[in-house]
């Protein structure tokens, strides 16, 4: 056998080492050239949401007065009436489960849901003159608001549990992670609609009317102001077929812990949440075309 025939099926810059040190040498070059690049555009990402979203908080609330706080304050409020008038009318307790623990983990997940389904509505149109600038783009619209209304309901949340806990109407939290996960998920599916109604706003502008409407019929299938084990055992199958419902509960067992029986599926939310948002993506892609600036 010829010397060197062995090597002949190999690739040839495997034949020397030189060669293969300057091919891994150029590699690497690549690789962190490629990684300076996708650095610098998540960093152009998190100033353009940043700026976003302050725009948003000051569209809204203005500059002066409250401001960011209104946002914490609007839930908190809403959520302190409706406690006080459950209290009045069915006691302190309800099934075992306090109506402080109850309203406070369904009202607050609620106003989730209500606030990013109601807040994305012609999102695209009302926001259109960014898109003047060469690095907004429409979806950047869609994220920042969905972070200022996801986390800013959430410390509203935080903020109310506080307040009740100092005040030793709550007990103390039983599981923080299973709470900010079903939180998130809920999260997750509200965003997926929310972009589908933005979208579907955009392509065929009667579909506003339709939306309120809908918000209202939607609450029973929240599960704010009922837990699934109140229900004949024979329904809890078609209650768990709604995702929020599915979403509460799974906070309630965060908040609560054993001492109220809770039934969820997380797995389930999140298959519902992959495949939701893919059809959204789908129906944002074709909306943006009728997007009109005005």
């Amino acid at each position: 056998m010829a010397k060197g025939s062995w090597t002949s099926g190999l690739p040839a810059w495997l034949k020397t080492s030189g060669q293969a040190d300057a091919v891994v040498q150029q590699e690497l070059g690549n690789w962190e050239a490629d990684a300076r690049i996708l650095g610098k555009r998540m960093q152009t990402m998190t100033r353009i949401l940043h700026a976003l979203t302050l725009r948003e908080v000051m569209t809204r609330f203005g500059r002066e007065n409250l401001g960011f706080v209104w946002l914490v304050l609007e839930p908190l409020i809403l959520t302190s009436l409706v406690m006080i008038g459950w209290t009045i009318m069915y006691g302190s307790s309800k099934h075992g489960v306090t109506i402080v623990q109850l309203v406070l983990t369904g009202y607050s997940m609620l106003t989730l849901w209500r606030h990013l389904v109601m807040r994305f509505m012609h999102c695209f149109r009302h926001n259109a003159g960014l898109l003047f600038h060469r690095n907004v783009r429409p979806m950047d619209t869609i994220l920042a608001r969905f972070f200022l209304e996801t986390f800013g309901t959430l410390i509203s949340f935080f903020v109310s549990y506080t307040v009740l806990y100092i005040l030793d109407l709550i007990p103390p939290i039983h599981d923080v992670y299973l709470l900010l996960c079903a939180w998130f998920l809920l999260a997750g599916f509200g965003f997926a609609v929310a972009l589908s109604v933005s979208a579907l706003a955009e392509l065929w502008e009667p579909s506003e009317k339709f939306i309120q409407p809908l918000m209202y019929i939607t609450i029973p299938l929240t599960g704010a102001f009922f837990m699934v084990s109140w229900m004949p055992s024979d329904y809890h199958y078609a209650l768990l077929l709604s995702p929020m419902i599915n979403t509460v509960e799974m906070f309630r067992a965060g908040l609560i812990g054993p001492s109220a029986q809770t039934y969820y599926h997380p797995e389930y939310v999140l298959i519902v949440n992959v495949f939701l948002t893919a059809f959204a993506l789908l129906l944002m892609r074709k909306a943006q075309t009728h997007i009109r600036i005005e």
